[in-house]
């Protein structure tokens, strides 16, 4: 996922979290509001008590991958916040990427 797809300022993430619409599922949490830019952009968060840095730095890697291939930024017409939960160390990779499929579709942030 490239730096101008990322929400990264700490105000925007709480302007999301805030005013967004929330979608859940057992891995994730995701905020949703209407782009501000050309490009739709989303942002990744995770508690500290889900591991350590290394954990989470994986975790967030993992995420990144997972939006890349799933969301196409240009025609998205939200920008997102995904908050990790505790499941997702339950599940491999590839039911995690499932579930945030079938979230993000949920969002109407995918078209499939």
């Amino acid at each position: 996922m490239k730096k101008k797809n990322r929400v990264r300022k700490a105000q925007e993430f709480q302007t999301i979290i805030h005013k967004g619409q929330k979608y859940v599922c057992p891995s994730f949490v995701l905020y949703t509001t209407a782009k501000k830019e050309d490009e739709a952009r989303i942002g990744i968060s995770l508690p500290k008590k889900i591991g350590h840095a290394v954990d989470r730095n994986l975790y967030k890697r993992q995420v990144r991958m997972m939006c890349q291939d799933l969301v196409d930024f240009s025609s998205c017409p939200m920008d997102g916040v995904i908050i990790l939960r505790f499941g997702y160390k339950d599940l491999d990779y590839a039911a995690n990427k499932n579930s945030l499929e079938k979230l993000l579709y949920k969002a109407k942030m995918l078209s499939i």
